[in-house]
């Protein structure tokens, strides 16, 4: 979703942009063809399968100091403190620092743009993000997300092998990092069947190394017409194979935003939590469900901002619902 606001900054400042990221989202910086160098460190204030130790902090800040960099600009959610992150770069002696924040840093920004979000307003990320650079002097007119070129030889190859066609299927992409966002095993599985049935068209199940025993047994569950690649692709084969298919169902996570980089309609399955993170410019229905009580977020930023978004619960969608949801989308992206 930054990827609007990242080619600003390289359209605007024909600069060299260095993108610091932790190794969560390491393989997505590969899709972005504006950034021209990565720094890859795992923070102990970042969610992360492991953090950095503080003995290392001087280190980091070290090697950071070395590369002379003219600007930091940070890319948060409205949820997440950007004080820790502005701190290094404060530390390691970069002239300009930008980001949005509710409280006043002081001398750790030298553009403090004040965060509106959630408690006056709520935009999507992409319009955040840009604002941001827009701040900075940075703009564009273009809001699309785009991502690098994809090569699908050896994606093609690979739907070949399982007698699969290019356009001729749907992916169903199960994996999702948080459980408050996950959607219900025997709901997938009565959905893809709905799908198979209806459409005559096999269903791709999609996630990661994690998930792939989940989704394979999914696979199995939902019998002819279902097919598991999960932990068999790279984020690009991923991303290749989402721009070939006929149109995808995922929850609210990150394949949902390569669908609408690589412009595939899209059905989310979407848990009501972040509500600035919806699909952007890309043909889509979005089918809301709420988060068990005991899985929501602590973090009493988010709280408020559910309460003001989500005032009423709903019902669980049914499948009938979520089938007709789809339908509608199909029809709408091919007239």
């Amino acid at each position: 979703m930054s990827a609007p606001a990242i080619r600003a900054l390289s359209e605007n400042f024909h600069c060299k942009i260095t993108l610091l990221t932790s190794s969560m989202a390491l393989e997505a910086s590969a899709l972005l063809p504006w950034i021209d160098d990565v720094i890859c460190y795992d923070f102990p204030w970042v969610k992360t399968n492991g953090a950095l130790a503080a003995s290392a902090l001087g280190a980091v800040v070290e090697n950071i100091r070395k590369s002379a960099f003219d600007g930091c600009i940070l890319f948060n959610v409205s949820s997440q403190n950007p004080a820790p992150s502005i701190l290094i770069a404060f530390m390691a002696g970069i002239p300009l620092r930008a980001a949005y924040c509710r409280e006043n840093l002081y001398g750790l920004l030298t553009h403090w743009l004040p965060d509106p979000e959630p408690y006056f307003e709520i935009e999507h990320q992409v319009t955040r993000d840009l604002k941001l650079c827009a701040f900075i002097g940075a703009v564009t007119t273009d809001q699309k997300i785009k991502i690098c070129d994809l090569n699908d030889a050896t994606i093609l190859e690979k739907l070949q092998s399982l007698r699969i066609k290019k356009n001729g299927f749907f992916i169903f992409h199960v994996g999702v990092s948080e459980v408050k966002r996950q959607y219900p095993e025997n709901e997938w599985i009565s959905l893809a069947k709905e799908v198979i049935s209806g459409h005559r068209l096999p269903v791709l199940l999609t996630g990661g190394v994690a998930e792939q025993a989940l989704i394979d047994r999914l696979a199995g569950e939902i019998g002819e017409g279902a097919v598991s690649v999960a932990g068999q692709l790279t984020l690009k084969e991923l991303a290749t194979t989402i721009a070939m298919a006929r149109a995808m169902v995922s929850v609210n996570t990150g394949p949902m935003h390569l669908a609408a980089a690589t412009g595939t309609p899209i059905l989310a399955l979407y848990a009501r939590t972040n509500p600035q993170h919806s699909p952007w410019m890309v043909p889509c229905r979005v089918v809301e469900f709420d988060v068990p009580a005991d899985l929501q977020s602590k973090n009493q930023v988010l709280r408020f901002q559910s309460e003001k978004a989500y005032p009423t619960p709903i019902p669980f969608p049914c499948v009938e619902q979520v089938m007709a949801a789809f339908d509608a989308l199909l029809m709408e992206t091919t007239s």
